[in-house]
């Protein structure tokens, strides 16, 4: 067995080098343009795809690091450079993990390539789950679809919100309702292929932080879809309705907390993403108290404001290592008795917050202004205690864990 260390090794070490120095370089300039004009960076993302970034391959190196690392630690300094950018060059990777966690090898090898297109020609593709009326509360989906045997074809009709990418993706991963008994369990994701008719984009979403990264609704009427975009394919998803079925009458519970667990596993990398938004604005507003003088010294030398910077780093170098932990469990098959995977996103989404705002009130006046960085990292971190399951959800999900009780 390894000996137990919390140092990177020297290949983790230059790909965070190599990730830092193109979030320095190429995102952080570009930032402020892009959260004004409240549009998709597509020469960013250029960038990142003539680099490597933006492709496939780097994200499944970094997922398949055994140490589990790999995955966090791209977050956190993809996003300390932007978290709007940096989504906007990461959302397709949500879309691409619902296709290699559900799809066939065929599917796989056929769609996750078009999903980010080259360099000369960059694509992006959407992940489409959430629906107004079915946010936290997934068992109340609405979106159907419905077998057409005579065409093996299935026709969904629905409306999604909240899609990253939604609309302008080249390729939408959507999940519908096949078997509306089963709650969450009749679930199915489908592949809609490009130009597809009956989808299109609906309301874009004007927000408050995060702007260079495209939301918007997703509009579904009668899109009908080859039998060989249900992902899958038919004949596993009978089956596993017929279990479902099966357990509803007893041992559901037990389903329903595995289901769970795959959601704890996705949670730290959104944790991540917190931990280097923090970690920016904390940068920033450190260099700033050590430079602005008052009454005759820095502002660092007041125990007020040193008091503040100590407090915050403590925070981010606590969710990062929750963040930490988590993914290492993940990696390694460890179960999270204790919902380790919502602790690492509920305290990294609520440091984030609280170092944004304290960031802002180090720099005064000037914090408050578009100047300055903290303004925008402000802003950008209200998400990261909204989406995937919002800070309450965490609180429930790490309750019943802890007592027993089973999470629905």
């Amino acid at each position: 067995m390894a000996e137990f260390t919390l140092e990177l090794n020297d290949d983790q070490k230059q790909v965070r080098d190599w990730l830092h120095g193109f979030a320095a370089d190429v995102i952080r300039p570009a930032a402020s343009e892009w959260d004004e004009r409240e549009e998709t960076p597509w020469p960013v993302i250029q960038e990142a795809a003539k680099v490597g970034i933006y492709s496939l391959d780097f994200y499944a190196q970094q997922f398949f690091d055994p140490t589990g690392l790999g995955i966090p630690m791209a977050m956190e300094e993809l996003f300390w450079g932007d978290a709007g950018i940096a989504l906007s060059i990461v959302g397709t990777g949500l879309a691409a993990v619902g296709v290699l966690a559900n799809g066939t090898e065929e599917q796989i090898g056929t769609w996750i390539p078009q999903m980010y297109g080259d360099a000369d020609d960059v694509k992006v593709a959407a992940f489409c789950s959430s629906e107004p009326d079915a946010g936290s509360d997934v068992a109340s989906m609405r979106t159907r679809a419905v077998y057409d045997q005579a065409k093996d074809e299935w026709v969904l009709n629905g409306t999604k919100t909240w899609a990253t990418n939604g609309g302008i993706a080249n390729v939408h991963v959507v999940v519908a309702v096949v078997d509306p008994e089963l709650g969450s369990k009749g679930h199915a994701s489908f592949i809609v292929p490009p130009d597809t008719p009956g989808l299109s984009q609906g309301q874009k979403f004007k927000k408050h932080g995060i702007r260079a990264s495209h939301t918007a609704e997703v509009v579904l009427e009668d899109v009908r879809v080859p039998g060989h975009c249900l992902l899958g394919g038919k004949e596993k998803l009978d089956q596993r309705l017929a279990r479902a079925h099966e357990r509803a009458a007893f041992g559901g519970e037990r389903v329903k907390n595995a289901a769970m667990a795959t959601f704890e596993a996705s949670r730290p990398a959104v944790g991540a993403m917190a931990v280097g938004t923090a970690r920016a604005a904390y940068e920033v507003a450190l260099d700033y108290a050590k430079t602005r003088t008052q009454f005759g010294r820095p502002i660092i030398d007041n125990q007020g404001i040193a008091f503040q910077l100590a407090d915050m780093r403590t925070q981010i170098d606590a969710a990062r290592l929750l963040v930490w932990r988590a993914s290492w469990m993940a990696t390694t098959g460890k179960p999270f008795t204790s919902a380790e995977g919502s602790m690492s996103k509920l305290y990294a989404s609520e440091t984030a917050k609280k170092v944004t705002a304290q960031a802002v009130q180090i720099l005064g006046g000037n914090g408050f202004t578009r100047e300055y960085p903290v303004e925008r990292m402000h802003r950008d971190a209200a998400i990261y205690t909204i989406f995937e399951g919002t800070s309450e959800i965490q609180r429930l999900v790490i309750a019943r864990t802890l007592s027993g009780m089973p999470i629905r």
